[in-house]
């Protein structure tokens, strides 16, 4: 994916190495199959370019030309809109709207919980996994009935979800009996080419360590 140096790349994504925001926005370039440079940003030591480019200083941030993207939904919906094939948004307006109520649902009630699993509080970590465990369990039954979050098509929504499940045996999450189905539909993510060529050597090692 990564353009030749003798020539000027058209975009350019600056993107976290474990980083589940960046991975999603990874996961829709692959699947569109976008010429793009990725940048890989050691978060403990960012560039000072990055700064300049994003005044939160954060990754996933896009360049496309003259335009500066950040927040990861931003830059997805962009890209599927900037290069329609394959569609990753339902084409009528009250499917994307659930489509997007969603997104806005993983941001809050399960990515912010990735600040609890990974700091330092042992029983805000077992809160937070309690949490992220019982919420996608929950939602687990929709995966018997389809193959995706959506139905039968592959959309963003799939790929904001698959960067948490990548992550659960990290985060020391397990799902209970009943969470099958939706243990199912990851594998069937995981197994699809762009999710293979999405991860970087960091998120490879997230699931090669012995649980």
């Amino acid at each position: 994916m990564t353009t030749p140096a003798a020539r000027k790349p058209i975009m350019m994504l600056y993107s976290g190495m474990s980083d589940p925001y960046s991975h999603r926005t990874r996961i829709v370039l692959f699947e569109k199959d976008i010429e793009c440079q990725i940048i890989e940003i050691d978060l403990t030591k960012k560039p000072r370019e990055l700064g300049e480019l994003n005044p939160y200083n954060q990754v996933p941030t896009m360049v496309d030309r003259d335009l500066v993207l950040y927040e990861s939904n931003i830059i997805n919906e962009y890209l599927d809109e900037r290069l329609p094939h394959p569609p990753l948004m339902p084409v009528d307006p009250v499917s994307r709207a659930r489509a997007r109520l969603m997104l806005v649902r993983f941001d809050r009630d399960w990515y912010t919980l990735i600040h609890d699993i990974t700091g330092g509080d042992k029983k805000a970590a077992t809160r937070a996994r309690h949490a992220l465990r019982d919420g996608l369990t929950v939602i687990s039954p929709i995966f018997k009935e389809q193959p995706f979050s959506l139905g039968e098509e592959f959309s963003l929504v799939d790929c904001s979800l698959a960067p948490l499940l990548w992550r659960l045996d990290r985060w020391d999450v397990e799902l209970p009996r009943q969470a099958k189905p939706i243990l199912d539909y990851a594998e069937r993510i995981f197994a699809r080419k762009s999710f293979k060529l999405s991860l970087t050597e960091a998120e490879k090692a997230m699931r090669a360590r012995p649980r």
